[in-house]
């Protein structure tokens, strides 16, 4: 294999152990702090927010639950508000939040040798991507990787 076709596969395992490092079970009582640096576009962050919230729809289904965020500020956060909502998902930011199906979401945008690493994590699902961002949008630069718990 020549050094261009180890890139993407470093991707992969740089992204599963960074997954794996911040692996966290909790409830609605014990939401983690989500956390984007401020620097990421607008335009990126939507597009990221955008691919991340489709593929959890694929695996907790579009719109069943009220999605429980604690958003950091970001334009990811904003993002990632306004895509639940466009997905169906009702969003509250209140930990004390009832109802039948609570869904507790916390996400972590980091950047690792120039690309964006995404995570998105429930109490049994971390969904994360690496993706190349511009300020006029983001493109996946791997494949999603999905660990689900318990």
């Amino acid at each position: 294999m020549t050094p261009r076709h180890l890139v993407p596969r470093l991707l992969v395992v740089a992204l599963a152990a960074a997954l794996l490092a911040g692996c966290q079970t909790f409830g609605t009582e014990s939401l983690v702090a989500s956390s984007a640096p401020q620097e990421i576009s607008g335009p990126a962050a939507s597009a990221i927010a955008g691919d991340m919230v489709s593929r959890l729809a694929e695996h907790v289904g579009p719109g069943t639950g009220t999605i429980v965020l604690k958003p950091d500020g970001s334009p990811f956060g904003g993002a990632l508000e306004a895509s639940l909502k466009t997905w169906g998902y009702a969003v509250v930011s209140d930990q004390k939040a009832e109802g039948e199906k609570l869904i507790p979401l916390a996400y972590v945008i980091g950047s690792y040798d120039g690309q964006v690493l995404a995570r998105l994590s429930t109490g049994s699902l971390d969904l994360g991507r690496a993706y190349t961002a511009t300020a006029a949008g983001a493109t996946p630069t791997s494949p999603l990787s999905v660990m689900q718990r318990g």
